[in-house]
């Protein structure tokens, strides 16, 4: 496995590889749900790239990310034994350049939902995933679909930009108990970790109530904010997959999704009906 920290290194491992590649960006810190990415991507691919950054672009002021979790030497462990051909673990001033021309997220998709208490974010995404793009030149990227508003605006981008390059969405991992993982769970005593499981929870009484054949929208998101409490709910939402409202559920084309804080730690989850 080569590790690379610049632009023109990864470029030069690119140039080597002459089959399908596949790409997984990650901002490190890794975990089962990043691994089931990357395990994807080494079984579809000749070659499997993942980066590791934490992207500064994406934290709005007053976020973690001076807190964010880095355990690169680990995260290049893990790696190596999931057969990853090439990390890149660039350096902030390789990514970035002084009044660079922009990237912007959808006026109506990336203002919605994560974008109303975090305006700006899916700019940052954007500019750093389009960035990535261009380095590795993927035949696939692989992305989980915890994010999923995320993955419906890279899907946009490479729609609305003509990139040639197929975005394959994986599913959320999760801890024996229903946690999804992520890297953030790192920030939860044991207390809160259990006070974050309503958001499975949540989730699944949801999906429950659908399967019992309830349609409407409301009756599905009042027991989704009663599993909730006392936590402080940012949204709990019945949504199309493409984020447009509904009235009521399609299953094969339903969103249920959740952003709530336990304690200091704000989390997300969602199911797909």
């Amino acid at each position: 496995m080569k590790i690379v920290s610049t632009p023109q290194d990864l470029r030069k491992i690119r140039a080597d590889f002459n089959d399908s590649v596949g790409f997984v960006p990650t901002m490190g810190a890794l975990h089962q749900g990043h691994l089931s990415l990357i395990k994807r991507s080494v079984a579809e691919n000749r070659h499997t790239i993942v980066s590791i950054f934490v992207n500064p672009t994406q934290f709005l002021p007053g976020e973690d990310l001076d807190a964010y979790p880095r355990r690169i030497e680990a995260d290049l462990k893990l790696c190596k034994l999931a057969g990853v051909d090439a990390v890149f673990t660039p350096k902030t001033q390789d990514l970035y350049f002084f009044d660079e021309p922009m990237v912007c997220a959808p006026q109506i998709l990336g203002y919605l939902l994560e974008g109303v208490k975090r305006p700006g974010h899916f700019d940052g995404v954007l500019r750093v995933v389009l960035k990535l793009f261009n380095l590795t030149s993927p035949t696939r990227a692989y992305f989980g679909k915890k994010d999923a508003q995320q993955l419906a605006i890279i899907q946009k981008m490479v729609e609305s930009f003509f990139l040639d390059i197929k975005i394959v969405p994986c599913d959320i991992v999760r801890d024996e108990d229903g946690l999804a993982l992520s890297s953030r769970n790192a920030y939860l005593s044991p207390q809160e970790r259990t006070e974050a499981l309503k958001l499975s929870k949540a989730l699944k009484h949801a999906s429950r109530l659908v399967m019992q054949g309830e349609r409407k929208v409301e009756p599905i998101e009042k027991v989704m904010l009663e599993t909730l409490k006392p936590l402080h709910v940012e949204y709990a939402k019945v949504l199309k997959r493409d984020f447009s409202p509904i009235n009521k559920v399609e299953i094969g084309q339903t969103l249920l999704a959740i952003c709530a804080h336990v304690g200091k730690t704000r989390l997300i989850d969602n199911i797909w009906i």
